[in-house]
């Protein structure tokens, strides 16, 4: 698995949770930090989708983290990423800048999915994205780390 992403995540506890969910996830999350467009809003985002899809293997399988995508629960997302993971394609997943995505990364996706209709930092969503990869792999094993239901 990829991560692609927008900006460089400096020392400090989101780093820090990052590498520790990283560091249980298997296949391996690779990520890959692009450099923030420069200019006026369009043309950030166009320079920030050239480096994300440049970054990215041609036959990868995209999944794009965007507001307007699909939400979803952890079980569902696990089934997901199962699916993903069976196309037997590097699963490459996406996260633009500050200014958002460019059109182009939306055409490119094979899938898009949200982490909801709060704002998050760009930062804080590559660890929350690492968690929920990590929480989807227990939820597949049937370990208990996801404890499902309600009172």
């Amino acid at each position: 698995m990829k991560l692609i992403a927008v900006g460089k995540l400096k020392a400090g506890p989101e780093q820090e949770l990052l590498a520790r969910y990283r560091a249980r996830l298997r296949p391996k999350l690779e990520v890959v930090e692009v450099a923030q467009g420069r200019g006026s809003p369009t043309e950030q985002k166009r320079r920030e989708a050239d480096a994300l899809l440049a970054a990215c293997p041609d036959n990868a399988f995209v999944i794009v983290l965007d507001e307007g995508g699909p939400l979803m629960d952890s079980p569902v997302f696990a089934a997901k990423l199962q699916q993903w993971q069976e196309t037997g394609r590097l699963v490459c997943f996406m996260i633009g800048g500050a200014e958002g995505l460019d059109a182009a990364i939306i055409q490119r996706a094979d899938a898009l999915f949200s982490l909801g209709k709060l704002t998050w930092p760009h930062m804080l969503v590559r660890v929350m994205l690492a968690e929920q990869l990590f929480r989807a792999q227990a939820i597949q094993m049937g370990h208990p780390y996801h404890k499902a239901g309600r009172p």
